[in-house]
Parts: structure tokens; sequence; C-alpha cells
């Protein structure tokens, strides 16, 4: 299983959690309603997730209001791409490794 790093960037005008993936980074916008733009880091966390198992890790050393909501988010994200690997598995839909 690959582990990355997740980062909360912190602005004026809002807040940002920012998943690495290798040599993407993945941002989701939490001061604001976008449901395509949340659709659209899902679709490729499925693409990435048929090349293997992934989960993330919150790196952040302020503990605010952010904090605790991307770290409850992230535990969810965890748990939800590791039935979708399961069942992506179960159902022979993963990337044959060379």
């Amino acid at each position: 299983m690959a582990t990355h790093n997740a980062t909360i960037e912190r602005k004026d005008n809002g807040a940002t959690l920012k998943l690495a993936l290798g040599s993407d980074e993945l941002t989701i916008v939490l001061t604001e309603d976008n449901p395509n733009e949340v659709k659209s880091v899902f679709n490729k966390l499925l693409s990435n997730l048929k090349n293997g198992e992934i989960e993330f890790t919150l790196i952040d050393t302020t503990e605010d209001l952010y904090f605790h909501i991307c770290k409850e988010y992230i535990t969810q994200l965890n748990a939800e791409l590791k039935s979708t690997y399961n069942e992506l598995k179960d159902n022979g839909l993963l990337n044959e490794v060379e």
C-alpha cells in the first residue's frame, strides 16, 4: 500500500485540502461548494487506485477547525479507498502490474 501526504493550505479567503499523488497534486477547496471539482478529484483517485491500494496521511501542525475537518475527511476517504480497492480487486478491474 502506498501512503501519500495530504496538507491544508490556508489563505485569507479560504482553505484547500491538497492530496499529493506522485507528481500530481489534487485539490479540494474546503470553503466552496463545487461538486464537479470534487468528482474530478475522485475520478483521478479511482484511476490511480486501479494501480494499487493507496491511503493518505494528513500532515499539518495547526489544530484549528480546518485541521479537524480534514482529519475526519481523510479518515473517511481512506475507508472509501480501501473499500473501493477491494471491490475493484474482487471484480478483476485492477491494472496488471508488470
